[in-house]
Protein backbone atom coordinates (compact mmCIF):
# COMPACT_ATOMS: atom_id res chain seq x y z
CA UNK A 1 0.00 0.00 0.00
CA UNK A 2 1.27 3.55 -0.76
CA UNK A 3 0.26 6.70 1.17
CA UNK A 4 -0.95 9.67 -0.85
CA UNK A 5 -0.55 13.38 0.02
CA UNK A 6 -4.11 13.36 1.40
CA UNK A 7 -3.32 10.65 3.91
CA UNK A 8 -5.25 7.98 2.05
CA UNK A 9 -3.80 4.74 0.81
CA UNK A 10 -3.46 3.71 -2.82
CA UNK A 11 -3.34 0.04 -3.78
CA UNK A 12 0.03 -1.01 -5.15
CA UNK A 13 1.04 -4.15 -7.01
CA UNK A 14 0.46 -7.27 -4.90
CA UNK A 15 3.57 -8.61 -3.24
CA UNK A 16 4.73 -11.97 -4.49
CA UNK A 17 5.17 -14.71 -1.96
CA UNK A 18 8.27 -16.87 -1.80
CA UNK A 19 6.21 -19.80 -3.09
CA UNK A 20 5.03 -17.80 -6.11
CA UNK A 21 8.57 -16.70 -6.93
CA UNK A 22 9.83 -20.26 -6.77
CA UNK A 23 7.01 -21.47 -9.00
CA UNK A 24 7.74 -18.92 -11.74
CA UNK A 25 9.75 -19.95 -14.80
CA UNK A 26 13.26 -18.62 -15.17
CA UNK A 27 13.27 -15.06 -16.49
CA UNK A 28 16.79 -15.14 -17.92
CA UNK A 29 17.42 -16.92 -21.22
CA UNK A 30 18.49 -20.53 -20.91
CA UNK A 31 22.27 -20.84 -21.61
CA UNK A 32 21.89 -22.70 -24.90
CA UNK A 33 25.48 -22.04 -25.96
CA UNK A 34 26.92 -23.52 -22.77
CA UNK A 35 24.65 -26.56 -23.04
CA UNK A 36 25.58 -27.16 -26.68
CA UNK A 37 29.26 -26.85 -25.76
CA UNK A 38 28.81 -29.46 -23.03
CA UNK A 39 27.13 -31.87 -25.44
CA UNK A 40 29.87 -31.31 -28.01
CA UNK A 41 32.43 -32.29 -25.37
CA UNK A 42 30.36 -35.35 -24.49
CA UNK A 43 30.26 -36.43 -28.14
CA UNK A 44 34.02 -35.96 -28.47
CA UNK A 45 34.51 -38.05 -25.33
CA UNK A 46 32.43 -40.83 -26.90
CA UNK A 47 34.50 -40.70 -30.10
CA UNK A 48 37.76 -40.79 -28.15
CA UNK A 49 36.61 -43.58 -25.83
CA UNK A 50 35.34 -45.91 -28.53
CA UNK A 51 38.25 -45.02 -30.79
CA UNK A 52 40.85 -45.90 -28.17
CA UNK A 53 38.99 -49.03 -27.03
CA UNK A 54 37.96 -50.54 -30.38
CA UNK A 55 39.54 -48.36 -33.03
CA UNK A 56 36.14 -47.38 -34.48
CA UNK A 57 33.63 -44.58 -34.18
CA UNK A 58 30.71 -45.03 -31.72
CA UNK A 59 28.26 -45.77 -34.54
CA UNK A 60 27.57 -49.50 -34.20
CA UNK A 61 27.76 -52.30 -31.60
CA UNK A 62 30.97 -54.34 -31.27
CA UNK A 63 31.49 -56.92 -33.97
CA UNK A 64 29.60 -54.94 -36.60
CA UNK A 65 31.36 -52.69 -39.05
CA UNK A 66 30.04 -49.11 -39.10
CA UNK A 67 27.49 -48.92 -41.89
CA UNK A 68 27.45 -52.67 -42.37
CA UNK A 69 23.90 -53.67 -43.22
CA UNK A 70 22.73 -50.10 -42.68
CA UNK A 71 19.37 -49.30 -44.20
CA UNK A 72 19.26 -45.55 -43.69
CA UNK A 73 15.60 -45.03 -44.60
CA UNK A 74 14.37 -48.01 -42.57
CA UNK A 75 16.45 -47.05 -39.54
CA UNK A 76 15.28 -43.46 -39.80
CA UNK A 77 11.64 -44.59 -40.00
CA UNK A 78 12.10 -46.81 -36.95
CA UNK A 79 13.74 -44.00 -35.01
CA UNK A 80 11.05 -41.50 -35.98
CA UNK A 81 8.24 -43.87 -35.06
CA UNK A 82 9.85 -44.75 -31.73
CA UNK A 83 10.36 -41.10 -30.88
CA UNK A 84 6.76 -40.21 -31.67
CA UNK A 85 5.47 -43.11 -29.57
CA UNK A 86 7.58 -42.01 -26.60
CA UNK A 87 6.37 -38.44 -26.98
CA UNK A 88 2.73 -39.55 -27.13
CA UNK A 89 3.18 -41.68 -24.01
CA UNK A 90 4.92 -38.90 -22.07
CA UNK A 91 2.34 -36.31 -23.10
CA UNK A 92 -0.53 -38.56 -22.06
CA UNK A 93 1.10 -39.17 -18.69
CA UNK A 94 1.86 -35.51 -17.98
CA UNK A 95 -1.70 -34.53 -18.85
CA UNK A 96 -3.53 -37.28 -16.97
CA UNK A 97 -1.54 -37.63 -13.75
CA UNK A 98 -0.65 -35.21 -10.98
CA UNK A 99 2.93 -36.47 -10.88
CA UNK A 100 3.22 -35.87 -14.62
CA UNK A 101 1.81 -32.36 -14.29
CA UNK A 102 4.30 -31.54 -11.52
CA UNK A 103 7.15 -32.90 -13.60
CA UNK A 104 6.18 -30.85 -16.67
CA UNK A 105 5.81 -27.72 -14.54
CA UNK A 106 9.20 -28.20 -12.89
CA UNK A 107 10.95 -28.81 -16.21
CA UNK A 108 9.28 -25.76 -17.76
CA UNK A 109 10.38 -23.66 -14.78
CA UNK A 110 13.98 -24.79 -15.23
CA UNK A 111 13.95 -24.24 -18.99
CA UNK A 112 12.06 -20.98 -19.28
CA UNK A 113 11.01 -19.44 -22.60
CA UNK A 114 13.19 -20.65 -25.46
CA UNK A 115 13.30 -19.68 -29.14
CA UNK A 116 12.64 -22.27 -31.87
CA UNK A 117 16.33 -22.06 -32.83
CA UNK A 118 17.31 -22.76 -29.23
CA UNK A 119 14.93 -25.71 -29.06
CA UNK A 120 16.38 -27.15 -32.27
CA UNK A 121 19.99 -26.68 -31.18
CA UNK A 122 19.40 -28.27 -27.77
CA UNK A 123 17.41 -31.18 -29.18
CA UNK A 124 19.97 -32.01 -31.85
CA UNK A 125 23.02 -31.60 -29.62
CA UNK A 126 21.62 -33.54 -26.67
CA UNK A 127 20.06 -36.34 -28.72
CA UNK A 128 23.14 -37.05 -30.82
CA UNK A 129 25.71 -36.59 -28.05
CA UNK A 130 23.88 -38.66 -25.43
CA UNK A 131 23.30 -41.51 -27.86
CA UNK A 132 26.93 -41.44 -28.99
CA UNK A 133 28.11 -41.62 -25.39
CA UNK A 134 25.58 -43.87 -23.64
CA UNK A 135 24.78 -46.23 -26.51
CA UNK A 136 27.76 -45.90 -28.84
CA UNK A 137 30.55 -45.84 -26.25
CA UNK A 138 29.21 -46.90 -22.85
CA UNK A 139 26.84 -49.74 -23.75
CA UNK A 140 29.53 -51.85 -25.49
CA UNK A 141 31.59 -51.66 -22.28
CA UNK A 142 28.98 -52.23 -19.55
CA UNK A 143 26.03 -53.82 -21.34
CA UNK A 144 22.48 -52.78 -22.19
CA UNK A 145 20.99 -52.83 -18.68
CA UNK A 146 23.81 -50.96 -16.95
CA UNK A 147 23.95 -48.33 -19.69
CA UNK A 148 20.18 -47.77 -19.38
CA UNK A 149 20.40 -47.41 -15.59
CA UNK A 150 23.35 -45.03 -15.85
CA UNK A 151 21.43 -42.99 -18.41
CA UNK A 152 18.60 -42.63 -15.91
CA UNK A 153 21.07 -41.75 -13.15
CA UNK A 154 22.49 -38.98 -15.34
CA UNK A 155 18.98 -37.48 -15.45
CA UNK A 156 18.46 -37.69 -11.69
CA UNK A 157 17.78 -34.27 -10.13
CA UNK A 158 17.67 -33.43 -6.39
CA UNK A 159 14.00 -32.45 -6.51
CA UNK A 160 11.21 -34.86 -5.69
CA UNK A 161 8.99 -33.76 -8.58
CA UNK A 162 11.82 -34.57 -11.02
CA UNK A 163 12.42 -38.15 -9.89
CA UNK A 164 9.99 -39.51 -12.45
CA UNK A 165 12.10 -37.84 -15.15
CA UNK A 166 14.89 -40.23 -14.22
CA UNK A 167 12.52 -43.20 -14.44
CA UNK A 168 11.37 -42.11 -17.90
CA UNK A 169 15.02 -41.77 -18.92
CA UNK A 170 15.71 -45.36 -17.84
CA UNK A 171 12.79 -46.65 -19.93
CA UNK A 172 13.66 -44.51 -22.95
CA UNK A 173 17.34 -45.39 -22.63
CA UNK A 174 16.51 -49.08 -22.55
CA UNK A 175 14.43 -48.71 -25.70
CA UNK A 176 17.14 -46.73 -27.48
CA UNK A 177 19.72 -49.30 -26.43
CA UNK A 178 17.58 -52.10 -27.85
CA UNK A 179 17.29 -50.19 -31.13
CA UNK A 180 21.06 -49.79 -31.21
CA UNK A 181 21.56 -53.54 -30.86
CA UNK A 182 18.72 -54.52 -33.19
CA UNK A 183 19.57 -52.20 -36.06
CA UNK A 184 23.34 -52.24 -35.62
CA UNK A 185 23.42 -48.49 -36.06
CA UNK A 186 23.16 -45.29 -34.04
CA UNK A 187 20.76 -43.77 -36.59
CA UNK A 188 17.48 -45.05 -35.12
CA UNK A 189 18.18 -44.30 -31.43
CA UNK A 190 19.75 -40.91 -32.19
CA UNK A 191 16.86 -39.79 -34.41
CA UNK A 192 14.30 -41.05 -31.90
CA UNK A 193 16.09 -39.20 -29.10
CA UNK A 194 16.20 -35.96 -31.10
CA UNK A 195 12.47 -36.22 -31.87
CA UNK A 196 11.60 -36.74 -28.20
CA UNK A 197 13.72 -33.82 -27.08
CA UNK A 198 12.59 -31.47 -29.85
CA UNK A 199 8.86 -31.93 -29.29
CA UNK A 200 9.01 -31.98 -25.50
CA UNK A 201 11.33 -28.95 -25.35
CA UNK A 202 8.99 -27.10 -27.69
CA UNK A 203 5.98 -27.72 -25.47
CA UNK A 204 7.86 -26.96 -22.25
CA UNK A 205 9.23 -23.69 -23.64
CA UNK A 206 5.77 -22.67 -24.88
CA UNK A 207 4.27 -23.41 -21.46
CA UNK A 208 7.01 -21.41 -19.74
CA UNK A 209 6.47 -18.45 -22.07
CA UNK A 210 2.73 -18.52 -21.45
CA UNK A 211 3.18 -18.60 -17.68
CA UNK A 212 5.73 -15.77 -17.76
CA UNK A 213 3.15 -13.70 -19.62
CA UNK A 214 0.40 -14.63 -17.15
CA UNK A 215 2.63 -13.70 -14.20
CA UNK A 216 3.50 -10.26 -15.59
CA UNK A 217 2.38 -7.51 -13.23
CA UNK A 218 0.14 -4.79 -14.76
CA UNK A 219 2.05 -2.23 -12.68
CA UNK A 220 5.38 -3.33 -14.17
CA UNK A 221 4.61 -1.65 -17.48
CA UNK A 222 5.67 1.98 -17.78
CA UNK A 223 2.69 4.13 -18.77
CA UNK A 224 3.09 6.12 -22.01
Amino acid sequence: MRSSSHGTSEPGPPARSVETQRASPRARPFPVGIAVGFYAALALAAVAWRGLADGVLPLSPPGRSPGGGLDLFLDAAIGLGTGLLLVAASRAWTRRSRAGERLARALADALGPLSPAGVGALALASGVAEEAFFRGALQPRVGWLAASLLFGLAHLAPRRELWTWSLFAVLAGGLFGALFEATGSLVAPALGHVVVNALNLHWLAADAARRVGDAAEPGDATPP
